[in-house]
């Protein structure tokens, strides 16, 4: 089983519309661990949508908490531990897209980050990008700290619109020159993913995902 771990430089960047992308262009599954925020718009029932009427599984999370915070925080807010042995990864013949919660350094519960988890596994890592003042930043820090811990990142994804200086100042200071393009969308449909997922498909990068 070949587990793809999709994060991104921060929140709100577009991971789970990426996720969604990735998961149609594989014809594979998808897995959120842990979802905070289900008060306002749960990502499980999200991807549902996005991915129907495709042959694509969406596992249920380990934790599902309602307050839009960060893990640790809105498990607090329920009585409620992360308990790491408790995540228990799917088991399926497809390949796995694993979307995590915020950044990599948000926290699960006190003791742990989310990158302290997620990379004792094996797994290709997938980094969304969305250009914004400090996106530079943020997704250059992301990625060197990633790099430390020796992950094997395979491609960086832009999502919205081109911004050239920054999108070449990431690849150049990065050093990882696979990436591809989430275009802007007015509205994330089933149409689009579908779209999204053909032309990523065409993509000679693509062949580092499968």
């Amino acid at each position: 089983m070949r587990r793809i771990i999709v994060t991104g430089c921060g929140t709100t960047v577009g991971k789970t519309v990426v996720s969604a992308c990735l998961t149609r262009a594989l014809e594979g599954d998808y897995w959120k661990p842990v979802v905070s925020g289900t008060e306002e718009e749960c990502d499980y029932e999200t991807m549902k949508a996005l991915l129907n009427g495709s042959d694509c599984h969406v596992h249920e999370s380990s934790y599902r908490l309602r307050a839009a915070l960060s893990p640790h925080h809105a498990a607090k807010l329920e009585g409620v531990h992360i308990d790491p042995a408790a995540i228990i990864c799917p088991i399926t013949t497809r390949p796995l897209i694993i979307e995590t919660s915020g950044g990599i350094f948000v926290p699960l519960n006190d003791e742990l980050l989310a990158i302290d988890f997620f990379q004792k596994w094996d797994a290709l890592w997938v980094i969304v990008s969305r250009n914004y003042l400090g996106s530079i930043n943020h997704t250059l820090l992301t990625i060197e700290a990633l790099q430390k811990r020796n992950v094997d990142i395979r491609l960086l994804i832009f999502n919205g619109h081109e911004v050239t200086e920054s999108e070449r100042a990431i690849s150049f200071f990065s050093a990882i020159k696979n990436s591809i393009r989430l275009e802007e969308y007015k509205q994330i449909t089933v149409k689009t993913i579908q779209e999204c997922a053909e032309q990523w498909k065409r993509k000679e990068v693509w062949k580092l995902l499968v």
